[in-house]
């Protein structure tokens, strides 16, 4: 997947303001925006599904690969795909890191949104 510039990405990850919206099944049509947390891992961009893979927007991600966030004050278009399994822990770790202290950390760093772990890339 191709990657982020620097500058774009340092941008992202120091923000709390990801808003998503993978296409429809129509391939064309975008999604309601949705905000989710998001982290950075290696200068990669990995959001993750508080619902797990049942999730609407997740099952849009995946199916579609493709769409758009808004995040940092900039509209990207992008490219989805399952993350890597083998970076859950550092995935974890950076959840632990930006979101320490919120009621909502131990279930975006559970087994089930784990499993609804997501690498977004710019679109090609």
């Amino acid at each position: 997947m191709p990657a982020w510039p620097t500058d774009v990405i340092e941008k992202i990850a120091s923000t709390d303001d990801l808003h998503i919206y993978p296409f429809r099944e129509d391939g064309r049509t975008y999604g309601t925006p949705t905000w989710i947390w998001s982290v950075v891992v290696e200068g990669r961009l990995f959001v993750r599904a508080y619902h797990g893979t049942d999730g609407r927007w997740h099952r849009s991600a995946i199916a579609q690969r493709a769409g758009r966030i808004d995040a940092a004050g900039a509209t990207h278009d992008v490219a989805f795909a399952p993350a890597d399994p083998a970076l859950d822990d550092r995935i974890d770790q950076a959840y632990e890191e930006k979101y320490a202290g919120s009621p909502y950390l131990p279930p975006m760093v559970s087994s089930r949104a784990r499993a609804a772990t997501v690498d977004v890339a710019p679109a090609v």
